[in-house]
């Protein structure tokens, strides 16, 4: 899988016009970028596009727009690549309706509107795919995010144009490679998150490479039930109650499941919050955290392992009272002795709370496509570029 010769480092670009999607889908709040790492990690390549003489025409989405609404404009993602790049960065507010020819030169960098202001996007039109490579020379994919999606932005501009990876996006095949090919072990992988049903491929490939699964989050209960344990009203999928509790025949040695829960009467405004152990959870109560009996003996694994990959909260993070989990496990992240991957924007944002984002090996800009990488499958937006992986 690791990215073979035909990265931007080895191809000419001096005087070219480079399309270069970018992942500068960032969380904005009250007008105000609240976490700017895509963009950051997004620099590297445009600075050693520019360095090397080309232009740059950038294109990314931001949320899911249903249609052109100014909630989702990129003005404020351009007007922060302008002030951490120090040249201009012209918004073009529709290339459809500028000639393709004059759009930018050699040397200009310009954001193109969100992308998904656009049907076509999504639809990966070909007319669409066609018109939006018309403006450059090459295309350069550096956003490994949606690099699982199979849109004109991502797959179908690479059947007009020469297209290769950016440094970002190679960067993330060469973190995956080692876990996903040859893993030091011991080899332990954490999965949270709420949703459980779209990681049962996951799940099932993981068990063939890992020594340990410690599952967390919503897909807690799942399994929890899966083995007769009452859940009180807590998240279960249960279209896959057969499929957990065939993974626990087959696995139980290799599947770790919380000893003790934080639950609580209400999630919204609770008059309880207490810890018990897993068979003491009743009726009416909600599981939303593991507890500290659990931390610490998911620590201990993780810090007696040689390679790590995190996928998902421990609970609902975004509560202070339901996120000691999360939290405990990213401070034990810190003492990992091999490879660490943190993905999952939770995951990574409660390590950066911690101040803790450098003590990892890798935070991967990709949920989704982390996932689907995980699970063995062909990303369109990496099959479709000129590499070899």
């Amino acid at each position: 899988m690791k990215i073979a010769n035909n990265c931007i480092q080895h191809i000419d670009v001096k005087g070219k016009k480079v399309l270069l999607r970018c992942d500068l889908n960032v969380p904005i709040h009250n007008g105000v970028i609240v976490d700017d790492r895509r963009i950051v990690e997004s620099l590297p390549t445009i600075k050693q596009l520019l360095l090397n003489g080309a232009g740059v025409a950038i294109v990314s989405h931001l949320g899911r727009p249903k249609s052109r609404d100014e909630k989702y404009s990129l003005k404020i993602v351009s007007e922060k690549l302008e002030c951490l790049l120090g040249v201009n960065v012209r918004l073009v507010d529709d290339f459809l309706n500028e000639d393709p020819k004059s759009l930018f030169k050699p040397g200009e960098v310009c954001l193109l509107e969100n992308i998904r202001f656009y049907p076509e996007e999504t639809e990966n039109d070909t007319i669409f795919a066609c018109k939006l490579a018309s403006i450059a020379d090459i295309f350069v994919n550096d956003a490994f995010g949606t690099t699982h999606r199979a849109h004109a932005s991502t797959e179908g501009v690479t059947k007009y144009l020469p297209s290769y990876p950016g440094l970002l996006l190679e960067k993330e095949l060469n973190a995956f490679q080692s876990v996903l090919e040859s893993p030091n072990r011991p080899f332990v992988a954490i999965l949270g998150g709420a949703k459980i049903n779209d990681k049962v491929v996951l799940i099932k490939n993981l068990l063939e490479k890992v020594d340990k699964l410690l599952i967390g989050g919503g897909a807690t209960f799942t399994f929890l039930k899966a083995r007769g344990i009452n859940v009180g009203k807590s998240l279960v999928d249960d279209t896959i109650i057969d499929f957990v509790k065939e993974l626990l025949e087959h696995n139980d040695y290799q599947i770790e499941l919380p000893v003790d829960i934080v639950v609580t009467d209400d999630i919204e405004n609770p008059t309880v919050v207490e810890t018990v152990d897993i068979d003491g959870i009743s009726d009416g109560m909600i599981g939303v955290d593991i507890g500290p009996k659990t931390i610490e003996k998911y620590a201990a694994y993780i810090k007696h392992s040689n390679t790590v990959v995190w996928n998902g909260p421990m609970g609902i993070y975004e509560k202070e009272a339901f996120s000691s989990g999360t939290k405990g496990l990213a401070e034990a992240m810190q003492y990992c002795r091999g490879v660490s991957i943190v993905g999952g924007g939770d995951s990574a944002a409660a390590l950066k709370q911690l101040g803790l984002e450098n003590e990892v090996s890798h935070i991967s800009t990709g949920g989704g496509a982390a996932l689907e990488l995980m699970e063995g499958k062909v990303l369109p937006g990496i099959s479709s570029l000129q590499v070899t992986i």
